[in-house]
């Protein structure tokens, strides 16, 4: 059941608030949450303060960097191919942006120097082969198909991927952690520069986000409407390659978000992109600071990497989306 597109700003930025608070608030150290919350009321804690500030903080920054990153790139792609299942988890984009980093430290780099750049353009290339593969084979207007060549291509850049750690045990102990997603121990400057990279590849996509509208309906009403066809797709695939590219080179590959927040978001408000691209940036937060929250709770006083329970949540969801008698379209 939708509901209006002001009530679902309101719910978003309700919930985005209640995570935000929630983030700051519970952790797996020595800071409890009373603690927490008297240092957020009075400020007389300098042990708090680090904890809350330094740590808590900068990967809360981070996740709603990612979270909305990721979801705004799940929903582009899904109104581009027309296909309720593109995720960049799915369509290899992220498998490409984690195998450029991945081989950038193999040859020598280490993973806090690595540019944003190699993953971006290790996105760019997942993106583009996927894309490619699909279409000479016929599987780009098969949502199925699609994403079992998608999934065809990560399973390849896995296998490799897996290679070098095996080979090389210096990129195995830089990796470890980082190749399932995790938003901890991440340098402030770093962070800064993902959502630099981040805000780019929003406006590059807002820019054209009517285009990809008219997408929507199809290349030839698009091309009635004054459209280039070739050309939304060109910088709709920049757009994504950025997006995704900096959100896996500051957290690592997070699946299941692009698939996730635009399919609740569709529910809410309906289908149009403009009104689900635009509150993706805001849900997407939400879901990945929720899930790290979640992720510190589950198995103290461990954390369980962020990767792993956004995989949790959106796996039901993709297998209630495929085993739908009449695949939805966009």
């Amino acid at each position: 059941m939708t509901v209006s597109l002001r009530k679902g700003w309101a719910i978003g930025i309700i919930a985005l608030f209640l995570c935000l608070v929630l983030s700051l608030l519970l952790g797996t150290g020595d800071i409890s949450f009373t603690r927490s919350l008297s240092w957020l009321l009075f400020g007389n804690d300098e042990q708090a303060a680090f904890v809350i500030l330094e740590l808590r903080g900068t990967r809360t920054l981070l996740g709603v960097v990612v979270g909305a990153a990721l979801a705004a790139a799940g929903a582009v792609l899904q109104t581009m191919t027309r296909n309720p299942l593109a995720e960049p988890g799915l369509l290899g984009v992220s498998a490409g942006a984690s195998f450029a980093v991945v081989l950038a430290i193999y040859l020598g780099a280490s993973a806090a120097s690595v540019g944003l750049w190699v993953a971006v353009l290790g996105a760019l290339c997942g993106c583009l082969l996927v894309l490619g593969v699909s279409r000479v084979s016929g599987a780009s207007q098969d949502p199925v198909r699609l994403i079992l060549a998608g999934a065809a291509f990560s399973g390849f850049l896995l296998s490799v991927t897996s290679l070098f750690l095996l080979t090389d045990q210096r990129t195995a102990d830089e990796m470890r952690f980082w190749l399932i997603g995790a938003l901890a121990g991440r340098p402030t400057e770093m962070i800064l520069w993902v959502a630099a990279g981040v805000v780019f590849g929003v406006l590059l996509i807002a820019f054209n986000l009517r285009a990809l509208a008219a997408m929507a309906l199809g290349e030839r009403m698009a091309q009635g409407l004054g459209h280039n066809p070739k050309q939304v797709q060109i910088l709709t695939v920049l757009g994504v390659a950025v997006l995704v590219g900096c959100a896996t080179a500051g957290a690592g590959p997070i699946a299941f978000v692009g698939l996730v927040v635009p399919f609740l978001v569709r529910a809410l408000v309906g289908a149009d992109i403009r009104r689900v691209f635009y509150l993706s940036l805001l849900y997407g937060p939400v879901v990945v600071v929720g899930a790290d929250i979640i992720s510190r709770l589950v198995v103290p006083p461990y954390e369980l990497p962020v990767g792993v329970v956004t995989a949790f949540v959106g796996a039901p969801i993709l297998m209630y989306v495929v085993r739908q008698r009449r695949m939805p379209t966009l």
